[in-house]
């Protein structure tokens, strides 16, 4: 990109990246999940935090501690999706059970449901994230959970991408 094109971008008319830092900068969230992995992913922390900006909802994602491969081609690529309970407990076989399923409001199929974000790729077990979306408003997730999963998403099966076992989840909260 050349310095005109990204002048334009974050100083341009519309100042976009401009003012996505200011708000970052000047502003706390209006949502936040602490991220815990589960007892078999002790390691596991981070937080996602949620800004209300006029086109959408900006999802910003710091996450340690995830698994890594002993491989070289490993998987370091993890699912992480807005879930509709509001609950990290679980059982022995699902140890976030109580998440439930994915958010979706509007009956969608997958990877159309309001709750389906991006893959989080991790770096020597961190990672980290920032994505704006006008699937929700921070209001309709408050209480909502948000869950990593122990693979990626395929973004074809259904119901949920085929994304492993939920290694690590947080409450949505008001800040």
């Amino acid at each position: 990109m050349d310095m005109n094109a990204m002048n334009s971008v974050t100083n341009g008319e519309n100042g976009f990246i401009s003012r996505l830092a200011e708000l970052i900068l000047s502003n706390p969230p209006a949502a936040f999940a602490d991220i815990r992995g589960s007892e078999a992913y002790p390691d596991i922390e981070g937080s996602v935090v949620f800004y209300s900006e006029p086109q959408g909802v900006l999802v910003l994602t710091a996450v340690t501690g995830l698994p890594v491969p002993d491989e070289p081609c490993g998987n370091t690529i993890h699912a992480m999706h807005i879930h509709q309970g509001g609950s990290c407990s679980g059982n022995e076989e699902d140890p976030f059970a109580d998440a439930g399923s994915h958010y979706n409001p509007n009956d969608c199929p997958h990877p159309q449901h309001a709750g389906d974000l991006p893959p989080i790729f991790a770096n020597n077990g961190s990672a980290w994230n920032a994505v704006l979306l006008e699937r929700f408003s921070v209001d309709e997730v408050i209480g909502k959970t948000v869950i990593i999963h122990s693979s990626y998403d395929d973004f074809t099966t259904q119901p949920s991408g085929n994304a492993g076992a939920k290694i690590a989840c947080g409450v949505i909260t008001t800040v």
